[in-house]
């Protein structure tokens, strides 16, 4: 359970996750000590979660909102599992309704969006969707800082979704920066 001065911590470090201690401890009326162990305690308990995130605007990336319908329960636990490692995929959200999955994804120009929708490594293509739709988002509200998955270090020889990106022909015709987990990739991040 969290109280009043948790519900402090955690405002002040989504303001700014680099707030010193100092300064919260001050906000919140106990020592340097007492709000370190306070944002320990909330970090171990899996409450918080300090990280950096991207600024989607000064970047100029493109984000879109899919919405699937998969088949099962086990297909759209398996589709999550397969491409937990995506770094297109932004968060995935299972829904009830007709549409049980929506996916936040982006990219870092429009053709390479389109190869997201359209492409057999896009989530239409995967196994066990029956219905797809796909809406681009044309403005962020409030906060453009996002979570990405930035890889620093190409890490996969194929792309979490199974597909080589050399045999797409959107890639080939540089209509799509492949993905940014592998050294296929093009783009920016």
């Amino acid at each position: 359970m969290i109280d009043d001065k948790d519900r402090t911590i955690i405002a002040k470090l989504q303001e700014d996750g680099r707030t010193p201690i100092v300064d919260i401890s001050k906000e919140i009326g106990l020592s340097s000590m007492g709000a370190k162990k306070r944002i320990d305690k909330l970090v171990k308990e899996g409450v918080i979660k300090i990280k950096a995130l991207v600024n989607a605007d000064k970047l100029d990336l493109k984000l879109a909102l899919i919405i699937m319908e998969l088949e099962s329960g086990s297909a759209l636990r398996e589709l999550i599992k397969k491409l937990e490692t995506c770094p297109r995929i932004i968060k995935f959200f299972v829904t009830t309704g007709a549409y049980n999955l929506f996916a936040l994804v982006w990219a870092e120009d429009y053709h390479t969006l389109e190869s997201i929708s359209l492409e057999s490594c896009s989530l239409r293509a995967q196994k066990g969707v029956k219905r797809f739709e796909f809406y681009p988002i044309i403005e962020i509200h409030y906060d453009p800082f996002i979570d990405l998955k930035v890889t620093a270090k190409k890490v996969f020889e194929k792309p979490p979704c199974g597909v080589d990106c050399q045999s797409c022909v959107r890639y080939e015709k540089n209509k799509c920066l492949g993905c940014p987990a592998t050294p296929l990739y093009r783009g920016k991040l």
